[in-house]
């Protein structure tokens, strides 16, 4: 029986890939409201104050072009702020910059999105406190996609000055289109230990530490030739750089502050398959692992790179968490 991924497991590092660097640098300090961190050459850090990074923006050196939607991979990266009326302030600095929105009431949160320049998606939400969220019978959590009350969140707004995302805002979540939920439910709850959360019969899967309502969210793509076809398009890309000319995530990071089993356990629970998940045991030990690049880890495409196991060098330290 695979144990479950510890409950403070949370998300780290987005990694974007972007076709002009200082555009989406002016879009996510104007428009999102985060903060530069460093730049270097054709990479930039963006975060909401110290060295953690919430995004890291690569430019392509021939560009990057939107891809379809409804393709394996991205399909948006959630932002979570800690509160209503921080929440309503983004609000209201979309709607004065005309910055066009979707919204959704999901009974947990409260949800506004967006897109990039380079058609990311983006999400940018508050939760509600988890002691008001609703169980289904069956113990999933209870969502749906309601209206949003932007008067309500406009009105906690006020005449606040907008100064961008406070602090104590994280990544919440990312939402992947995978091709196979049975490839995504093996990877990302067996191999992962991710608890599910929410099963939508054949067209979703939520996953969660901690009794969240889903820190991925994974949903069929349909079309599982269709989704083989953009997958090897996705993996060119990352394979072989602008040549594809692929918008998306590059990877993104999945953290364990105080895992709860050894790195080892995971890693011989993950299949041969290209991966990239990193972590950080109690002993400060990182799980970085790469696996085969002939099969599809679900959701992954397009975003893992790079990868390998390191240990702490030998100290009383237990490090820093990712």
């Amino acid at each position: 029986m695979t144990r479950s991924i510890h409950p403070d497991t949370d998300l780290g590092t987005v990694y974007l890939k972007v076709s002009e660097l200082d555009r989406s640098i002016k879009f996510y300090e104007e428009i999102i409201g985060l903060q530069l961190i460093s730049r270097e050459g054709a990479t930039a850090r963006m975060g909401v104050g110290g060295p953690a990074a919430l995004l890291q923006l690569e430019q392509l050196s021939e560009g990057a072009v939107p891809a379809p939607r409804r393709r394996t991979g991205l399909y948006h990266f959630a932002i979570l702020v800690p509160t209503r009326e921080a929440l309503g302030l983004a609000v209201r600095n979309f709607l004065q910059r005309r910055v066009p929105i979707g919204q959704g009431d999901h009974l947990v949160s409260e949800a506004i999105y967006l897109s990039d320049p380079n058609d990311n998606g983006i999400e940018v939400y508050a939760d509600r406190p988890r002691d008001t969220w609703s169980y289904t019978p069956t113990g999933e959590v209870a969502m749906a996609t309601d209206p949003v009350d932007i008067e309500g969140l406009l009105a906690l707004a006020g005449d606040k000055p907008w100064t961008g995302l406070p602090a104590g805002t994280v990544m919440g979540h990312v939402h992947l289109h995978v091709r196979d939920l049975q490839e995504a439910k093996r990877f990302y709850v067996d191999a992962l230990g991710f608890d599910i959360v929410a099963n939508y019969g054949g067209q979703a899967l939520f996953v969660s530490a901690g009794g969240y309502h889903h820190h991925v969210g994974t949903e069929y793509v349909g079309g599982r030739r269709r989704a083989a076809a953009a997958s090897e398009r996705a993996r060119a890309d990352l394979l072989h750089g602008p040549a594809a000319g692929r918008r998306g995530a590059r990877s993104h990071f999945v953290r364990a502050r105080r895992a709860r089993h050894s790195v080892g356990a995971v890693r011989g629970r993950l299949p041969r398959r290209r991966s990239f998940v990193e972590s950080r045991a109690a002993d400060g030990s990182r799980l970085k692992t790469l696996l085969k690049p002939s099969a599809t880890v679900p959701g992954a495409e397009g975003f893992f790179r790079r990868a390998h196991i390191s240990r702490p060098a030998k100290s009383k330290s237990r490090g820093r968490p990712l």
